[in-house]
């Protein structure tokens, strides 16, 4: 049987599977090589004592020092890509397993030179789906800066004064951009950085994904999904609220009614061994009975078609997925609760907290209250 290594060449700073392995943070690549337990890194002269004082690697060799050996064994200059080889072959490696993402142009050279490769889709190291202690406690903090920073947001809304229909701050129309520089800002001045937030009004949250622009209204929703990574800790948290300052139509109170409830089936079913994939149905089947339908509507698509759920960690998606797909769930993920409905004569409503999966429930992570009229 060949002997076999993990190889990652990537920045950290950007590779969630790399800094996982690592807990070293570097924006320019760097080779990763696990062979059993052991792990190597390879660096630039730039990154390798910080690597030998940061990282959790066994040991950490200076691509120079590696380079100036292989020239006074093989009397010749070699690329980065041979010195890897070389660094393998010499530890009788002859496979490769890579992440789903790695590069075609180190690849084919890999296998030029004789390697066997293997590709593994994300998570490429599975213990990342299971969350620790420390982890879960991580995204918790995170998670209280977020809902912070969305009540500053929701102080400025209800704070704001109507005027022929519009909302007014501080003697100015109140918008999209106006709430999303809140946000950022206290998330920045919490170690958190945001991007995309999303601020949507009014028709604008039809598209889930839309991050919204312009003046805010009275008396439509306003769906604010706020999603920001510590800068400490490098994980995530994911919430989502939706307010209307003035009176919601009778229409949206029933879609947050029925939102709401969507939530309660997820946190009923929610636990070790349950398939997303019947908890997803079960919303969309409750929603279908209170008279929400899904489906394609005046050209777009209106009701609830997007998933109800999925993990969070140091990336922002992470497997598992409560949606159509079959993915069971594990004592130890951490994954949102986020239904939402979404038609064009009401505007869109989305509710969004995170559990922590148990052997016999979940644990809603969440303090913000769900208030729609501000």
């Amino acid at each position: 049987m060949d002997k076999k290594a993990l190889l990652i060449i990537a920045a950290s700073e950007r590779d969630a599977n790399l800094y996982y392995a690592t807990r070293f943070i570097a924006p320019d690549s760097f080779v990763f090589i696990q062979i059993g337990g052991r792990k190597f890194l390879l660096m630039s002269d730039l990154e390798v004592d910080r690597a030998r004082s940061q990282s959790e690697a066994d040991e950490v060799l200076s691509l120079s020092r590696l380079s100036a050996d292989y020239r006074k064994r093989k009397g010749e200059r070699v690329s980065f890509i041979v010195l890897i080889a070389d660094f393998l072959q010499r530890r009788k490696i002859k496979s490769l397993l890579v992440p789903g993402d790695f590069p075609l142009l180190y690849a084919d050279a890999f296998r030029k030179m004789g390697f066997k490769m293997e590709t593994k889709p994300d998570p490429f190291f599975d213990e990342r789906a299971i969350k620790s202690p420390k982890e879960i406690r991580a995204i918790e903090t995170a998670l209280r800066h977020t809902e912070a920073a969305c009540r500053e947001a929701c102080k400025v809304i209800a704070g704001s004064q109507i005027r022929r229909g519009k909302l007014y701050h501080r003697g100015k129309i109140l918008t999209s951009e106006e709430i999303k520089r809140i946000v950022n800002v206290a998330l920045m001045e919490r170690g958190c950085v945001a991007q995309h937030t999303i601020i949507a009004p009014g028709i604008q949250a039809v598209d889930p994904h839309n991050e919204g622009s312009g003046p805010l209204k009275a008396n439509e929703p306003i769906v604010m999904d706020i999603f920001p990574q510590s800068m400490e800790t490098r994980y995530y948290a994911d919430l989502s609220r939706t307010v209307v300052r003035g009176k919601a139509s009778p229409k949206l109170k029933r879609m947050f009614a029925a939102v709401r409830e969507g939530q309660e089936i997820a946190y009923r079913m929610i636990r070790h061994g349950a398939d997303g994939g019947r908890i997803h149905g079960e919303i969309h089947k409750r929603f279908e009975r209170l008279g929400f339908r899904t489906g394609e509507m005046n050209g777009r698509m209106q009701g609830f078609f997007h998933g109800t759920g999925h993990g969070v960690g140091l990336e922002i998606h992470e497997p598992p997925r409560i949606s159509i797909g079959k993915d069971i769930l594990k004592a130890g993920q951490v994954v949102t609760v986020e239904p939402g409905l979404y038609y064009e004569d009401a505007g869109g409503v989305r509710l969004e907290d995170m559990v922590v999966v148990t052997k016999t429930g979940c644990r809603i992570l969440n303090r913000l209250p769900k208030i729609l009229e501000l």
